[in-house]
């Protein structure tokens, strides 16, 4: 949750910089080109770092609960059902090449990686 609450922390402080100064924060894209340590290539001219990023749930891997009714599908004679409430691991860490979505908080020291890009 630390990671939760620093993020709307950001949000709420890149708010309200933005009306204080009239100009909304700014929205920009990058590629990732490493994605451990973490860099970002922004508008082909500047590489952000682990430290100026403020990654969101949508670009890491998180843990949830789940609940499941599944069975188990094979050719031999084992098969059992799975069902409750389970744990589950999302694998969801940027990759390198992956295009992502940036706000900029205002004065450009952080930057929030919203998401990914999907491409077709």
């Amino acid at each position: 949750m630390a990671d939760y609450s620093e993020l709307v922390g950001l949000i709420k402080q890149a708010a309200r910089e933005a009306v204080n100064a009239g100009a909304p924060s700014d929205v920009c894209f990058g590629t990732v080109i490493s994605p451990s340590p973490l860099s970002i290539l922004v508008d082909q001219k500047m590489t952000l770092t682990a430290a100026q990023l403020v990654l969101t749930r949508n670009v890491t891997d998180y843990e949830v609960q789940c609940e499941i009714d599944w069975k188990t599908e094979t050719k031999e004679s084992h098969k059992h059902d799975i069902t409750g409430v389970k744990k589950m691991k999302v694998k969801n860490t940027l990759l390198a090449g992956e295009m992502v979505i940036l706000l900029k908080q205002l004065g450009g020291q952080k930057y929030i990686v919203l998401d990914r890009i999907a491409t077709a």
